[in-house]
């Protein structure tokens, strides 16, 4: 997984770059790989539709319609082993016998 920058310290780089400072350069001196620092420019252009892509919001509801989604696979796969469960423990035969003696 990627480190995670603060989103105020790539702002300053991206800042630096729209000044005309060399990616290269800034990099260097952050001790940052150029192509870390060329990712949060083209993240940036996307942001501001200047790129096409999917922005950093899309992407953010993107990741937390995922995990609802595979709560609530979990949580009817539950609910399915409960019902398989009840039905198992129900002989429908069995209480037909005892309704059908009782009269």
């Amino acid at each position: 997984m990627p480190r995670r920058y603060p989103v105020e310290f790539r702002r300053k780089v991206l800042d630096l770059i729209e000044a005309g400072k060399p990616v290269a350069e800034i990099a260097v001196q952050l001790g940052k790989t150029a192509q870390t620092v060329y990712n949060w420019r083209n993240q940036d252009q996307i942001d501001r539709g200047l790129r096409a892509g999917v922005s950093t919001s899309e992407s953010a509801e993107l990741v937390a319609a995922r995990k609802r989604i595979r709560e609530l696979e979990t949580e009817l796969e539950v609910t399915r082993r409960a019902n398989e469960l009840l039905k198992a423990q129900s002989d429908p035969k069995g209480l037909y016998a005892l309704n059908a003696g009782g009269v």
